[in-house]
């Protein structure tokens, strides 16, 4: 071996090794090995972490023998962990800042909530209605942390969040970032709600002056060594780790003048309490310094949060308020006193005091007063911006695009005040050299940027610009701009103009056969420049700016008169541009785009393209009158020597009045006039040879007909070879028949069964075999065939055209039922006629079930924003959700379905719409949430009343809903007997008495009338699912 193989071989041998990652389970096999873990330097997985894992796992539901979901069950393995999670919160110290940055607010909310149980905070009891005084010093400690962190949760949900990009689209993962979502909602709706008694709380820590201990590794040792101990309580209270009086004060006086500023969005009076608490923080950090044991407060924040409390609270009359640019700007723009502001913004130029993103915002709501109609505040705007250019230059930023907008028609008086603000922010005698190179720069930059050789002498002559630059790159600049000159053939078109020019003399000069007379005046301290070069630059300078500002015009205009102007002038000043390139806005389909260029002469094919392409943009936006006029224009030119061109129009103007139609009348459901029918049909049926056409134009011709019940024509009258070569019309005329036949015999579903398989191929996938290397043969499958008439894609672009309920039911239903026959469904999706569709498929493995499943989705959530209250589309989402086990979205749906149908319960819903099927979903999805008084309800709502189910879920006790105040929605008597048994056998005195109660109720009473029991039966059905939509919409 040689010396450098040993050296290699020994430093590989020696080069450490990562330890594997502690597993959580680890802990619980050997309770000290967390602390040791703790204690290291970086452990892995970090503390954060841990709180995760442990009470993820101390979360996790159970299924019992017959395959159901159960709550976490309280053993002594979850309580262990629960404890775990408490031990590496105490380690961190209860930081919130820390647990925030890290924990979601689920997980937060869980540990929080533990800690509270373990210091004997009693489950249900209001916060509010606690003496803080009266209770032991870890007990208090533990409530004022979790309502510190409400307060502190409802602040930092009404800021904006970045969304985090997110990754390839995973069922299981989105699933449980959807439900996490849903979580923290639920739980920020809590929070809000509770957000009075939470400030009460902390109203009422602010008068405690005595010290509080908060629970620490040790302390939760002597949790879990007391013997008898219930849900972690103990004596130990008073250990623990101590947090003084005044760290408290300093803590609870920021988070409620965080809680009570941003309240003052709505409230204007409440920044006079969060100016209290602030200045009352900045006092105490003062006074006991801002090094803490326990609480850190971010003192820049707090000094932005005072400095805006100033601003906020100050009067007019408050002479000292007025002293900060933040009260004077603040008082201007409540004043009106615009002109004021560009004054402060000018002297904060030199002192720098103002930050950056502050003078954007006041430049943003300044551009909203002006948008809103103040023309005067134009001038203020461009002003302002200036001045924020200028400091932006002098720190080193990039110039802002708002100036460069506002900058392109420069005028003598811009550039008067543009250099006024130059010199006033620059102090040439004590300035840097790196900002007076800045300020040269820009200045250089400035006059390079400018056409107009006016405002060039004005800016080259400014006694600033003379200081700055020295001679060398004065003289540079020269060159720079002689340069310019060649770019416009001034030989196409003479350019005359005048121009003054500073100079010691008058000359004459004939340029390209034209005498330009050339009078100045001298300037004192006027850079002399070649006069030769000048005028040429002067010229060329012109001629650029003038076809630059017809090509903006073009781009601009919608008047196809103006266009054709424009372009007449534009190609009699060069004949060497394609106008129609200028833009690249301008699209135009390719089928047509063939056509159009070949068109020999150039003024007439820029006119063509160009109005055709922002004929079809007007149409985008749905401009249709400006659209009408262009295409309008765009035939009568092309009828002149085109007859291909102008069918080409022709068509694209049917395609216009179908969307002005649908867009217009058909929006409120006025059929359209016979005239448009006829030439919707007579577009299907032309036969001009070489015409090219676009297919979107037969999509949505066969969409018209479908939308306006024009069955008839698609079934019996459309030509046969119509059917066989456009597949639009033969999936039109497919949908049209079966659409026709519903209700129908057996005999009639013919045409169903068509349908049927015309979207099996669609949707099926064609299989190749491949040979690896390894001489295996592997299957491919093909996402987007070709086996069908169309892609899926297409098909699925076609239904998002249709609006008519019933061609949209029928193809939901075909989808409905396509998904519904793979052979590892779970929960069947319930369709309207779902019967008439095949029950089987030949060659199951050829249909992309995974995209059958996507477009069932769409096609419900397009169904649904054509008509939100129909309610069997509502229960096929309601279906969907439950298959995808997202249970409360299942319920809303459910809930939404029912309602639409009977006035928000006040009626009966009909029991085509909550079946025995959906009853037993509404059931499932309630046990799963927990919510187990609801589900014994719901098992009443059976034809015939499910008792195991109901009496099972009534003997849970860990239920998430209102438990005894539902029991007055319950008209089974065996139900209420049955809880009065089980509170009695509980020794529930309270909860025995409201079931006694509900059950003496005479209306219930077995010997009435069925009318008044049925009576009593659908009340109470109202005034239960009215309180089940008001939870879940």
């Amino acid at each position: 071996m040689s010396a450098e193989a040993a050296d290699r071989e020994a430093a590989t041998s020696s080069r450490p090794c990562t330890p594997p990652q502690t597993s959580w389970f680890e802990f619980v096999l050997e309770e000290t090995l967390l602390e040791q873990h703790l204690q290291k330097p970086s452990p892995d997985p970090p503390p954060v972490q841990l709180i995760v894992q442990f009470l993820e796992q101390a979360s996790k539901p159970s299924v019992n023998e017959q395959n159901q979901v159960q709550p976490p069950p309280d053993n002594k393995r979850n309580r262990l962990l629960k404890l775990f999670a408490l031990k590496v919160a105490a380690h961190l110290k209860w930081d919130l800042d820390v647990l925030e940055k890290s924990l979601s607010v689920p997980v937060l909310n869980m540990l929080l909530n533990e800690l509270l149980c373990i210091s004997k905070v009693p489950p249900g009891t209001k916060h509010v209605d606690v003496d803080l005084s009266s209770l032991p010093p870890t007990t208090a400690m533990a409530i004022l942390l979790y309502n510190r962190w409400a307060i502190r949760t409802i602040v930092q949900s009404s800021f904006p969040v970045k969304q985090v990009k997110p990754g390839p689209p995973q069922l299981n993962v989105m699933n449980h970032i959807q439900q996490e979502k849903e979580l923290t909602e639920n739980i920020l709706k809590v929070l809000k709600e509770q957000a009075a008694d939470s400030i009460l709380v902390l109203e009422g820590a602010l008068k405690l002056n005595k010290d509080l201990y908060v629970h620490t590794i040790r302390t939760l040792d002597l949790l879990a060594m007391e013997p008898g101990m219930v849900n972690g309580e103990t004596e130990s209270s008073t250990a623990g780790l101590k947090i003084s009086a005044e760290e408290i004060q300093c803590q609870v006086c920021y988070d409620l003048g965080a809680i009570y500023f941003q309240q003052g969005s709505t409230n204007a009076a409440v920044h006079e309490k969060a100016k209290e608490k602030f200045f009352k923080t900045k006092e105490l950090i003062a006074k006991n310094g801002s090094s803490s044991l326990h609480f850190t407060i971010d003192e820049e924040r707090l000094a932005g949060y005072c400095e805006a409390c100033e601003v906020l609270t100050s009067s007019s009359d408050d002479a000292s308020q007025q002293a900060t640019p933040y009260s004077q700007i603040h008082s201007c723009m409540k004043s009106g006193k615009y002109q004021d502001l560009v004054k402060i913004f000018l002297e904060d130029n030199l002192t720098l005091s103002l930050p950056e993103q502050f003078r954007q915002s006041v430049l943003r709501e300044l551009f909203q007063k002006a948008q809103q109609g103040n023309d005067a505040l134009d001038e203020v705007c461009f002003k302002v911006c200036v001045c924020n250019t200028v400091c932006d230059i002098l720190q080193g930023r990039i110039i802002d695009v708002q100036f460069c907008q506002l900058f392109l028609k420069p005028s003598k008086e811009k550039i008067d005040f543009l250099l006024e603000v130059c010199s006033g922010s620059i102090n040439l005698e004590s300035a840097s050299e790196e900002l007076k190179r800045r300020m040269a720069a820009f200045l250089k930059n400035l006059c390079l940027g400018m056409e107009d050789l006016q405002f060039v002498f004005m800016i080259s002559s400014h006694e600033l610009f003379i200081k700055l630059l020295k001679d060398d790159e004065r003289k540079l600049l020269i060159d720079q701009m002689r340069k310019r000159s060649p770019r416009i053939n001034l030989c196409t078109k003479p350019v005359t103009s005048f121009y003054d020019i500073p100079g010691d003399r008058v000359r004459e000069y004939s340029i390209i056969g034209t005498n330009v007379a050339v009078a100045a005046v001298p300037r004192k301290g006027t850079l002399p420049l070649d006069l030769d070069t000048l005028m040429m630059t002067q010229l060329c300078a012109s001629a650029s700016v003038n076809i630059g500002q017809l090509e903006h015009q073009l781009i601009l205009s919608v008047d196809p008169w103006r266009i054709r102007q424009i372009l007449i002038e534009l190609h009699g000043m060069t004949s060497e541009r394609q106008f129609w390139t200028i833009s690249n806005k301008w699209e135009v389909p390719n089928v047509y785009g063939s056509v159009i260029l070949g068109i020999k002469d150039s003024l007439t094919r820029d006119l063509v393209y160009i109005l055709m392409a922002k004929g079809l943009h007007c149409c985008t936006i749905k401009d249709f009158v400006h659209a009408k006029q262009l295409f309008a224009a765009c035939l009568e030119l092309v009828t002149e020597f085109s007859p291909k061109l102008r069918q080409v129009m022709l068509n694209e103007m049917l395609l216009l009045d179908i969307y002005t139609h649908e867009a217009g009348a058909g929006a409120s459901g006025e059929r359209p006039p016979s005239d448009l029918i006829s030439r919707v049909r007579g577009y299907l049926e032309m036969r001009v040879p070489d015409i090219p056409l676009r297919q979107v134009i037969a999509e949505e011709c066969v969409a018209f007909l479908l939308n306006w019940c024009e069955n008839e024509y698609l079934t019996m009258q459309v030509p046969l070879p119509l059917v066989q070569t456009n597949p639009y019309v033969k999936l039109g005329q497919l949908l049209a028949a079966t659409c026709k036949e519903l209700p129908g015999p057996k005999e009639s579903r013919r045409t169903a069964k068509d349908l049927w398989e015309v979207v099996v191929q669609i949707c099926s996938v064609s299989n190749q075999h491949k040979r690896g290397s390894d001489g295996r043969v592997s299957l491919i499958k093909h996402r987007e065939s070709t086996l069908g008439i169309m892609y899926r894609s297409e098909l699925l672009s076609f239904i998002k055209k249709l609006r008519e309920p019933l061609v949209l039911t029928t193809i939901l239903s075909l989808f409905v039922k396509l998904h519904n026959v793979r052979e590892d469904i779970v929960n069947d999706i319930a369709a309207e006629h779902i019967s008439i569709w095949p029950s089987s498929i030949p060659n199951l493995q050829s249909v992309d079930f995974e995209a059958v499943a996507i477009t069932v989705k769409e096609l419900v959530s397009y169904a649904l924003t054509i008509n939100a209250n129909n309610h069997f589309w509502l229960i096929i989402q309601a279906d969907i959700y439950f298959a995808t086990n997202q249970y409360s979205a299942a319920l809303h749906y459910y809930l939404q379905a029912g309602a639409v149908c009977s006035d928000f319960f006040n009626k009966m819903v009909p029991p085509d719409v909550y079946t025995d099927q959906v009853i037993k979903r509404m059931i499932k999805c309630c046990s799963l949430l927990n919510c187990h008084t609801q589900v014994a309800i719901l098992c009443q709502f059976l034809r015939e009343v499910d008792y195991k189910t109901a009496f099972k879920a009534l003997q849970e006790q860990n239920s998430h809903d209102a438990m005894d105040s539902y029991y007055e929605y319950i008209w089974d008597v065996t139900i209420l007997e049955y809880l009065t048994y089980l509170h009695h056998k509980r020794g529930e005195t309270d909860k025995r008495q409201i079931a006694i109660k509900a059950i003496g109720q005479t209306e219930l009473n077995a010997s009435n009338p069925e009318e008044v029991l049925q009576l009593a039966a659908q009340r109470r059905k109202k005034k239960f699912l009215q309180a089940m939509a008001k939870l879940y919409f």
